[in-house]
């Protein structure tokens, strides 16, 4: 398969995720609870099941302050997007957004979910081990 994300040429497996990964993942409102509801919800909790000892910490800090909106495995809920999308990359959505959305909140710009407001418990360091995992988790989708 062969395609175009973000302009760039991706061809074989790559295109195939990067395909998929296009498609806005909407789960249940009680992610923890719902099964996936399509194949890259599937997908993506099979990948993030297979995270490092490197991102554990990330993970387990995005589990339990993230996941209630964007999903077990940055998947997406009714309350908020999927952060394993290309709208995501980190050329378009550095490091420091998430600081900025963690620290302050964010106004809706790219979904419908309404405004992202901020988190207080979630300290500057909590950030950075989350958007490791992200980041990670992104990467093994191809998204980066």
């Amino acid at each position: 398969m062969r395609g175009i994300v973000r302009g760039r040429p991706v061809s074989g497996s790559r295109a195939l995720l990067a395909a998929a990964v296009l498609t806005t993942c909407q789960a249940a409102s009680d992610p923890g609870a719902a099964p996936p509801v399509d194949e890259m919800q599937v997908f993506l909790r099979q990948v993030a099941a297979t995270a490092p000892a490197d991102v554990s910490r990330g993970k387990a800090l995005f589990e339990e302050h993230c996941s209630s909106c964007h999903g077990p495995a940055a998947d997406g809920t009714e309350q908020g997007p999927p952060l394993a999308h290309v709208i995501y990359e980190p050329s378009h959505h550095g490091d420091a957004a998430f600081l900025v959305a963690v620290r302050i909140g964010v106004r809706a710009h790219h979904w419908r979910f309404g405004n992202m407001e901020p988190l207080p418990q979630v300290s500057d360091p909590m950030v950075q081990e989350i958007t490791a995992y992200v980041r990670w988790l992104q990467r093994a989708v191809g998204i980066d």
